[in-house]
């Protein structure tokens, strides 16, 4: 049943997604592919998962924008208005509209369902390891910010700033994001990523020539 939407899930997020460095048609694919990975793992209904994976980020407010935190809400409204636009079974729109609300880390909504914890993991797990490491340095760079204090790059001395430097930011939110999945299998994932992440911060520090 999911192999003749799955195109058309495709096709629309990528006409209504604003791609910044951080979201963009790569990222959906990769959460997809996490999502099911997941589903299957956790067995959960893939007729929910899939969906809300794909369009979970159907809609964005703008940076800075005052109701930025809100984007999942209208975003699970367009998904819901597409989904019945192609016939997509009504049973299981109210479980995708949540997910899609929860996956949100800035919105603070809990995820009540498996489905949902496996969206909102899914879509964290993308912000840690090597592609979470990518992505924060694309971030960081388009706010100008440096890739770290050069006499306290790990912020032993000083307070964390992740708006002045990219490293920071695992600690600010990447590493917490690592403690708050929902799943076991997530966990799991998470965990590998994190050391990943903390090999690099090593690896960062004997070139600089100054240790954790």
């Amino acid at each position: 049943m999911l192999e003749k939407y799955e195109k058309r899930f495709e096709l629309y997020i990528r006409s209504e997604m604003v791609q910044d460095p951080a979201h963009d048609i790569d990222h959906v694919r990769r959460v997809v592919k996490t999502a099911k990975e997941l589903c299957d793992k956790e067995g959960a209904k893939l007729e929910v998962v899939l969906p809300a994976a794909y369009l979970h980020d159907c809609f964005t407010f703008p940076k800075n924008h005052p109701k930025r935190a809100s984007s999942s809400i209208v975003a699970a409204e367009k998904a819901e208005a597409f989904l019945i636009s192609i016939d997509y079974p009504k049973d299981h729109l109210a479980e995708i509209k949540h997910a899609i609300v929860a996956h949100s880390f800035s919105l603070g909504v809990k995820p009540d369902t498996i489905e949902a914890q496996i969206v909102q993991d899914a879509d964290r797990l993308d912000a840690l390891g090597a592609i979470g490491i990518s992505r924060c340095i694309q971030v960081s760079a388009g706010f100008g910010s440096s890739l770290y204090h050069s006499e306290d790059p790990y912020a032993e001395s000083r307070a964390l700033d992740d708006k002045a430097y990219a490293l920071d930011h695992f600690q600010v939110k990447l590493f917490k994001i690592a403690e708050q999945m929902n799943t076991a299998s997530a966990r799991q994932e998470a965990e590998k990523r994190v050391r990943f992440m903390e090999l690099y911060m090593d690896q960062l520090g004997s070139e600089i020539h100054l240790k954790r």
